[in-house]
């Protein structure tokens, strides 16, 4: 418990073999229920997570998709066993490693204030953020962030990309996990539907995390392709929102 609130944590897995016991060991104890969700990797990233969740019985429990759905696939059934389980605030952490654990009472602490239904990391109000994130990812996100700023209606958050997130259950009750973009482009298409709902939505610094292994497994296939579809359809499910209130 945290704060009186049941918190649990999603962490989405996919060919993190290298990574994840790591992370699920260092998720803070504050931390009710950790679900980790692997999107059917190709390496040894389940038995991996079950012998670390075996270190912390009755609070891990690791989920298997048969077939990979995509991250945020891999999200969503994370918030249905979360919901299941009781939780009043989700958060998410990547099962890279590269979500700092001492900022997670950050991302929730707006939320147990009653100020925020979702808080978001933004790396870019860290002051390592120009010498740890990549070059090439610092020029992505700029870009991705200016045009969900206006997809999504929330003008004044930033990073768009940063999956390090936490949510009320109140709020992701209301919104429909199956009509979600269930692969890279799942935080821009969420933003938008947290609009619709009327979500208070803050950003709070995180740390940005870029180890001398740090590979991406996002390439042009996977985000270019996607993220304009996903940008244009984001914001065409907001409009027709708007428009249907009216």
């Amino acid at each position: 418990m945290y704060r009186s609130l049941r918190v649990g944590v999603v962490i989405p897995a996919y060919n993190e073999a290298r990574a994840i016991g790591r992370t699920i060991a260092d998720v803070p104890a504050l931390v009710d229920d950790i679900l980790v969700v692997d999107d059917a990797s190709h390496d040894a990233t389940l038995p991996l997570a079950q012998a670390a969740a075996q270190a912390r019985p009755g609070t891990t429990v690791v989920i298997q998709h048969a077939a990979n759905r995509g991250v945020g696939a891999a999200i969503s059934t994370g918030y249905r066993h979360a919901l299941d389980r009781g939780c009043d605030v989700i958060a998410v952490m990547a099962g890279d490693g590269q979500m700092d654990p001492e900022d997670l009472p950050r991302l929730i602490d707006p939320i147990a204030e009653d100020r925020a239904d979702y808080v978001k990391g933004n790396r870019f109000l860290h002051p390592e953020i120009w010498t740890a994130m990549p070059p090439s990812r610092i020029v992505g996100n700029l870009a991705l962030s200016a045009a969900t700023r206006i997809t999504s209606g929330y003008r004044h958050i930033f990073d768009s990309q940063c999956g390090y997130t936490a949510m009320h259950r109140r709020v992701l009750a209301e919104i429909d996990l199956d009509a979600l973009f269930p692969r890279y482009g799942y935080p821009n298409d969420l933003l938008s539907r947290l609009a619709i709902a009327g979500a208070r939505v803050v950003d709070v610094p995180v740390r940005p995390i870029y180890g001398p292994h740090w590979k991406s497994g996002i390439n042009l296939r996977t985000a270019v392709h996607p993220i304009p579809w996903v940008l244009l359809r984001s914001w065409s499910t907001r409009l027709a929102a708007r428009l249907r209130r009216e």
